[in-house]
């Protein structure tokens, strides 16, 4: 019997690793006049990088992105959010995940906007951002399909080790970096 729970928690594991959630917050998505460009998008990417993707959709009530995170955050290891990032009344997702995270990566925000500074000035009024949740790491982008794509991809050099070391793997080989540039400061690995 206690292989057979071992096996369902690693089977568990396995699906919370694997699987990205991709939330979809509009009104006008939610009630069936809007098509869902930007999950659309957003799904077929994560999915290119090999996750098995599943979806949900809620419009822009503080109330009811709470209740759907709250609901997928335990269940998978990323949950990607589009839309409600903007300077709008109703733009209230950043407000809605503050709220819930134990902690910002503030890195993850600026390297969003950065990336989306290259396609328009506008990606600053971007309120895009990304936190941990438990062992979840919950990614929040704008709602149009290229500034979705966009954030994400910028990301995509970042999210392997993020989840690794949110799973617990924070013991990594050391880097030789070779021979150090005059000038560089010095490091506690450096020959005195």
């Amino acid at each position: 019997m206690a292989d057979q729970t071992a096996s369902a928690d690693q089977a568990g594991e396995a699906r919370r690793i694997d699987t990205a959630f991709v939330l979809t917050i509009s009104d006008g998505v939610a009630a069936g006049t809007r098509e869902d460009a930007s999950g659309d998008a957003l799904a077929e990417r994560l999915a290119g990088l090999g996750y098995t993707v599943e979806r949900g959709v809620v419009p822009d009530d503080l109330s009811a992105i709470v209740a759907q995170v709250e609901a997928q955050a335990g269940q998978c290891r990323l949950l990607v959010s589009t839309g409600g990032t903007g300077l709008g009344p109703r733009d209230v997702t950043p407000q809605a995940l503050q709220q819930m995270l134990d902690y910002e990566i503030p890195g993850f925000g600026e390297v969003m906007r950065a990336a989306g500074r290259r396609a328009t000035p506008m990606a600053d009024l971007s309120r895009s951002l990304a936190g941990v949740r438990g062992r979840s790491l919950l990614v929040a982008v704008p709602g149009s399909p290229s500034g979705a794509t966009e954030s994400l991809d910028a990301l995509v050099p970042l999210l392997a080790h993020a989840l690794e070391t949110l799973g617990g793997h924070t013991q990594h080989a050391s880097v030789d970096d070779g021979p150090r540039a005059s000038g560089d400061a010095p490091t506690d690995r450096d020959p005195p």
